[in-house]
């Protein structure tokens, strides 16, 4: 037998959850050729994995990286916690089919001038990420905020019958040319409009084409609870697979138990859910506007808050996101604002003086827009260790990063969403080496074959011939992040080797500058 690859010695979790065991793989023309005893083989390249792990790639459910990968597609928060696909187009956020340039950046997470839109639908959008060469494998849901923005534009209202029959277009489209789904982000302005009604008939378009649904429901304070019974009653009338995103809501143990029995009681439907690792919400602070003030761009939005009049119509807007706790939002680190970075807007407002928390929120907002530029975030706490022990050890529950793909150089050194680099290795320390929670295999298979089996991927996510060459090595002894709350942008640590479609990406735990991602497109 010839290889490209020969890995030897080490303990293969193969991702379907079953005991690992002592075994070597063999990888030739992008495909795993075989998972066991391999003798005599001639391989090109041979690893010793002896006290290593070798697993699957691990699969990011739940992606915002449509646009930094197309900035920098090297992947390397991912690539680094061995991560080898992820699933983009989620939240409602994504970056096709562009009907309205000027809006579209509103629903795009890291839009920035350095890299222009010059596509327009689905296919010029995953021809142009074919071009960027991305690391990692990348298939993408569509975007339901920019089916709206190209359609109805700048409102925070129901829509018309052919509004709704041009939105389907866009849909129809989109998945004609390899989308894998629809999601949507009820939550946001951009998508707060939306009837239960014509989201179900969105949906139905996707069940006919066997595509996935997901959504980040319309509630996630109170009312959560019927935010998820409201996300199962569309699927169910749809008769679409459903994957609820980071299904614990901010408001407390007892909404987040109802939930998760929300979920388990939808006998005979297709339901799961994912979870981001984190232990806070992390949202822009802009989105706190209505919709209709983010129009114009940055430019635009800092003549509006400039103006009294124009504040004042901003505050008294139905479409300002609600905010029960000022002191518990932070503000983390920014140029324009350094003095106030990691300190609460209520802290913030009493220094100021500014007696209406909302004007110092637009100050905040309007000297980052006509200084540095920056998007400022803010972070809130949303759940406890418990409720995450709780929720990762569901059978129906897949982590995910709910972030972009970032690097510590480069275009996107400067940027910042907390799970980027810890994610995938934080999950795995704290459910396999702290609390002991979940065995090797139950968490390998969490981060890969079962996010898979969810996308209907039958030849991702498991080590087995036959199967595409996504393979990570790692230490499970030392696998974890380094990334914290206040320092998020630190490179995990354990994964010694990383192969995308049989090339190596990651050798020695560097990067070698080969990128064999593909775009993944749904037949």
């Amino acid at each position: 037998m010839t290889l490209d690859v020969l890995i030897k010695n080490g303990t293969v979790v193969d991702g379907s959850g079953a005991p690992g065991r002592r075994a070597d793989v063999g990888v030739r023309d992008g495909r795993v050729v075989d998972v066991g005893p391999i003798d005599g083989a001639q391989a090109g390249d041979v690893i010793d994995a002896t006290g290593r792990l070798v697993t699957p790639g691990f699969i990011d459910i739940h992606s915002h990286s449509d646009y930094t990968l197309l900035r920098d597609p090297r992947a390397m928060s991912a690539v680094h916690q061995g991560v080898t696909l992820e699933v983009i187009g989620n939240c409602g956020h994504g970056c096709f089919p562009l009907g309205d340039l000027d809006a579209a950046p509103i629903s795009i997470y890291g839009h920035h001038e350095d890299t222009p839109l010059e596509w327009r639908d689905a296919n010029g959008y995953f021809e142009r990420m074919e071009a960027a060469a991305p690391a990692v494998n990348v298939l993408s849901l569509v975007p339901h905020a920019q089916l709206r923005l190209g359609t109805i534009g700048l409102t925070q209202r129901s829509a018309t019958k052919e509004e709704l029959d041009a939105m389907a277009r866009g849909l129809e489209q989109s998945l004609d040319a390899g989308a894998w789904g629809f999601s949507t982000g009820l939550e946001y302005s951009a998508e707060q409009g939306s009837t239960e009604s014509e989201i179900t008939e969105l949906c139905k378009i996707v069940a006919r084409r066997g595509g996935l649904y997901a959504t980040h429901t319309r509630a996630r304070d109170e009312g959560a609870a019927d935010a998820v019974a409201e996300a199962i009653r569309t699927a169910r009338a749809a008769g679409v697979r459903l994957q609820i995103s980071h299904l614990l809501p901010r408001s407390g143990l007892e909404q987040g138990h109802r939930c998760i029995e929300l979920v388990d009681a939808a006998k005979g439907q297709d339901v799961a859910f994912d979870m981001h690792t984190r232990l806070h919400g992390l949202r822009y602070l802009q989105t706190l506007l209505p919709i209709w003030a983010l129009e114009g761009g940055r430019r635009r939005i800092a003549e509006r808050l400039a103006d009294d009049r124009e504040r004042m119509q901003i505050k008294q807007s139905d479409g300002v996101f609600p905010v029960a706790d000022w002191s518990s939002v932070v503000l983390l680190d920014s140029q324009a604002w350094p003095e106030y970075g990691r300190r609460s807007i209520a802290e913030i407002n009493v220094e100021r003086g500014d007696g209406d928390v909302l004007d110092t929120v637009y100050d905040l907002l309007l000297k980052a827009a006509t200084t540095t530029g920056e998007t400022l975030i803010i972070i809130s706490p949303c759940h406890t260790e418990r409720q995450q022990r709780e929720v990762f050890v569901h059978q129906l529950c897949a982590p995910g990063s709910d972030a972009t793909t970032l690097a510590t150089d480069g275009p996107l050194a400067c940027e910042t969403f907390h799970g980027a680099y810890t994610w995938a290795a934080w999950f795995y320390r704290y459910m396999v080496r702290e609390t002991r929670l979940l065995t090797p295999e139950a968490a390998v298979h969490k981060l890969s074959g079962f996010p898979a089996q969810r996308l209907e991927l039958s030849d991702r996510g498991v080590l087995r011939a036959g199967a595409r060459a996504d393979v990570v090595v790692l230490d499970p002894a030392s696998y974890g992040e380094r990334g914290t709350t206040f320092d998020p942008n630190q490179l995990s640590v354990g994964v010694d080797h990383v192969l995308v479609n049989g090339v190596w990406t990651l050798r020695s735990g560097k990067l070698t500058g080969h990128r064999a991602g593909a775009v993944l497109r749904r037949p």
